[in-house]
């Protein structure tokens, strides 16, 4: 048996670390990712580079942020010619399996590469008797996606070559929309009020136009979308704000608890094959996501819910049990940090750097302090997000609207206002106070901009 270690990755979509009570939840309890925490490290700043689906997947593949892989928006499909980490542990003689949510395209050079094995969902996948395309084979398995995704990667588990070290990919379509549980969850929560968010009435008052446009709120937005969600006739707007609100949360988290119990199956397995101890094992998000933060759903904006993902790693040779990280931690370092635990030359195109010291507990000298963000998307029909790109440091957050595609998929409008944002984030850590024209911010707001021109000629962000 190889002393490499194995790597169990495990991505949820859309899964806030609000919703997780090893991060402190104050409506769910999800004891089996608990369980990665206890044995591990939970990071408290883990950022997505590019909070949308597609384009995060293809940031923690690649190592490379999105102008770089060439998907900066849904409408892009990822290139599989280009290096991926996959590829180079397989070619190192790892044993490599992707099963679950691909949503990075299909058919050609769109299909997932690197991989011995694999079985994915096309597109956004249905959550009851979904169709999978394995290895190119169109399949239609009845019963619940979350376990089926779980059934599959056991499957693959137990007949892999144990002789060689493995890296398997088990990624779930939930809890993304539209929020379909299982039988056995689908009264969860039924008697029970679950709290709002502190900021689930805010009024966008003091801050871009960008926040006040964006067609994300759960009482005006979602029931366009979601039929469910239309609330009762006879409420009063506030009433039906309340009402929406819980019906939504509700299904959101009884599609998490689905995830939790069989994140669970995977880490019994691990226990009771002797494994647990050389196997890695991730637990994390695509990005974060808005639950009523905001007064929102969804993702895309760089506020906090949306730009900070939840991430778990247990590896019991090197990483303390119930360890917290503060150190930044970016969605484009996973891809060098799967590699330097393998042994594996990490390419000078990847452009995050390995997690493995701050995973020891170590702060290398010199390591990162600032965030670059970029989303691309301007205006998409449904949610309405302007485009933007900003900067994230420890005690501040620079957002730039730049109100127009610039390159990325989408139609370009040059009548949208160009505005910035900054939040001051030890003073107003929940962003309702846009501080940027206050003079006494002013040298603030000149060092953010020099650290936000440093990181794009860094990152080779042309704009």
């Amino acid at each position: 048996m190889s002393s490499r270690p194995n790597i169990i990755y495990v991505m949820s979509d859309d899964h806030g670390y609000q919703a997780m009570s090893c991060y402190g939840s104050r409506i769910n309890q999800t004891p089996n990712l608990d369980r990665i925490a206890e044995g591990g490290m939970r990071h408290d700043n883990c950022f997505c580079t590019n909070s949308i689906c597609a384009p995060s997947r293809a940031v923690i593949l690649s190592g490379k942020y999105s102008h770089m892989n060439g998907v900066k928006t849904l409408a892009d499909h990822f290139d599989g010619r280009q290096v991926t980490f996959p590829k180079l542990l397989q070619g190192a003689g790892y044993q490599t399996a992707m099963i679950g949510k691909w949503h990075l395209g299909h058919g050609g050079d769109s299909d997932p590469t690197g991989f011995d094995y694999w079985s994915v969902l096309p597109g956004q996948g249905k959550y009851h008797d979904p169709v999978f395309i394995e290895m190119g084979e169109k399949k239609t398995i009845p019963g619940y996606v979350t376990t089926i995704t779980t059934d599959l990667s056991m499957e693959w588990l137990k007949n892999r070559d144990v002789d060689k070290p493995f890296l398997l990919m088990c990624h779930y379509k939930a809890p993304h929309g539209p929020w379909d549980p299982d039988k056995k969850h689908e009264h969860l929560y039924e008697d029970l009020e679950i709290p709002e968010p502190v900021t689930f009435y805010d009024d966008y008052s003091n801050r871009a136009e960008a926040a006040r446009e964006a067609k994300m709120r759960i009482d005006r937005d979602l029931p366009k979308r979601i039929a469910k969600y239309v609330a009762p006739e006879g409420l009063s707007p506030l009433e039906g704000k309340k009402w929406q609100y819980q019906q939504f949360i509700k299904d959101y988290l009884r599609c998490v608890a689905s995830i939790d119990e069989n994140v669970g199956r995977l880490l019994d397995y691990l226990d009771e094959e002797g494994l647990a101890e050389n196997t890695i094992v991730v637990y994390t998000s695509d990005q974060g996501f808005y639950l009523g933060d905001h007064g929102w759903y969804d993702k895309r904006f760089m506020y906090e819910e949306s730009l900070r993902m939840p991430m778990l790693i247990r590896y019991p040779k090197e990483i303390a049990p119930s360890s917290v990280s503060e150190a930044f931690a970016l969605n484009v370092d996973f891809a060098p940090t799967f590699l330097d635990y393998a042994g594996v030359e990490i390419p000078e195109e990847m452009q995050g750097s390995s997690l493995r010291p701050i995973l020891k507990g170590e702060l290398p000298e010199g390591w990162q302090t600032s965030v670059y963000y970029r989303y691309w998307m301007h205006l998409d029909e449904i949610h309405g997000v302007y485009s933007h790109y900003g900067v994230r440091t420890e005690k501040y957050k620079l957002i730039y609207y730049y109100g127009e595609a610039l390159g990325a998929s989408g139609t370009t409008d040059r009548s949208t206002p160009k505005e910035w944002e900054l939040f001051d984030l030890e003073k107003d850590p929940h962003e309702l106070n846009n501080v940027y024209n206050q003079p006494e911010y002013a040298g603030i707001v000149m060092e953010l901009k020099t650290e936000l021109d440093r990181l794009k000629t860094k990152l080779k962000d042309e704009l």
